[in-house]
Parts: C-alpha cells; structure tokens; sequence
C-alpha cells in the first residue's frame, strides 16, 4: 500500500499544478433589447360640455357622448374595448376685482358648471385609427388625450431580448476573464432586474394609409422591449 501511494503522489502533485486556481468570481450586467411594430392603440377621448346648471351640462354631456359611443362602435370597435375613464362635474368660477369695504377681494362667484366624460378605446386594427380619430371627433368629441401604442402580446419579444441580454453579459465576461488571464467557471446567479415599464417609442417608420375622406394622419412608428441581467461566474486562473 505504501509503495502504491508514493507512485501516484507525483501524478497528484503534477495534475494539482496544471489545473486552473479558484480565482474568485466576476459579475457581469448584461443589456438586450428589440423593436417592433404595434399592433394595437389606446385612445383616451370625451366630451367636455358647459350648462348654467349642472343638470344643464350633464343632459347635453350625456347626449353628445352616447352619440360618440354609437359612433366608435359604428367603425367597429367592441363593447368589450370601450371604457369608461373619467367624469367629473366641476363649476365654472368668475373673479372679480372689486374688494370688500374692509379691503379684501370679493369671493368668485359661480357662473355655471362643466361636465367632462371621457373613455378609453382599444384599436385592434391600426389601419382603421385614422378613421375613429376622424369619426370621433366629427361627432363632437372635444377632448383627445393622446394615443398610447403596444403590441398586444409581448411575450416572445421580451424572450428575445432576455436572450440578447445574457449573451451581452457572457461577451463581456469572457472578455475580461481573457484580459485577468483567466476562464470562467460555473455560474454562480443570474438576476433579472425587474423593470416593468411601458415599452417607448423608437423610430417612427410606419404611417397609416389616408382613407379618401382625409382620415387622421397617424404614425405608429416602432416600440422597443428591453431587459436587463446580472450573471456572476466563478473565474480561474491557470498558474
């Protein structure tokens, strides 16, 4: 047994100097990132009406946005996309210069009410965005609060950029593991920052075809869907 013991002990002590040394560990941030065209709109529109009374305001409201309503679901949105999303009844104040006996300006006085409504609206089909822009305000819509843009099901394209940003973090890490003269090794975690913030505009590419009636000219550009990493790997270095 001890003569055995003594014959492997050199190739023990050969193949202990050649393997690489625990060098300790590198962490890396990686960014991926992809664009794509939307596929669906949300537009934020009412009616904003004025009465010398509240009842006044709110019966001409209620007419004007039963008639938009009707009118969205005319170019063919569905019940299912249309929802309410505000309605406030406000009064309308007047201000007067003119100041009390003891000096101090008189109170505003109360010179009739506004009624506001508005709904959101979900535009599966882009080409016909124009349209209901057009439409909707023809029929007396007066208040539009911008268009919001988004694909529908982002899933596979936030897969391809959690993809892109691993391979990001990987490039970088071999990188400098080349450059310590060193490999790496297992790893040891990966985080995911946990971003879930609303896709932004990149590059406005796209615009909508004009329909004959002159439809709203409408861009819907690219939207881009990002994702973000931390990988940490064991690094040795070969002595």
């Amino acid at each position: 047994m001890m003569r055995t013991f003594l014959s492997l002990a050199p190739l023990a002590i050969m193949a202990g100097l050649a393997a690489p040394a625990f060098a300790g560990t590198i962490a890396i941030n990686g960014h991926g990132e992809v664009s794509a065209a939307p596929d669906t709109a949300y537009v934020t529109s009412g009616v904003t009406t004025q009465g010398t009374t509240a009842r006044e305001a709110l019966d001409e409201n209620t007419a004007a946005m039963a008639e938009l309503i009707a009118t969205l679901k005319d170019a063919g949105i569905e019940a299912r996309d249309i929802q309410t999303s505000g309605f406030s009844v406000s009064p309308n104040y007047v201000y007067s210069d003119q100041r009390t006996p003891s000096g101090y300006t008189q109170p505003p006085k109360i010179s009739g009410y506004q009624v506001s409504n508005s709904v959101t609206v979900r535009v599966r089909a882009l080409d016909t965005l124009g349209g209901v822009l057009d439409r909707a305000v023809t029929v007396g819509a007066n208040t539009i609060n911008g268009v919001n843009f988004a694909v529908a099901d982002p899933a596979d394209l936030y897969k391809q950029a959690r993809k892109q940003a691993f391979a990001d973090a990987l490039g970088n890490a071999e990188l400098y593991a080349e450059a310590a003269n060193g490999t790496l090794g297992d790893i040891v975690t990966i985080e995911e920052a946990q971003n879930y913030a609303q896709p932004q505009p990149y590059m406005v590419k796209a615009m909508a075809e004009a329909a004959p009636r002159a439809d709203v000219p409408v861009q819907a550009g690219e939207l881009t869907f990002s994702a973000d990493v931390s990988v940490k790997w064991d690094l040795s270095q070969t002595k």
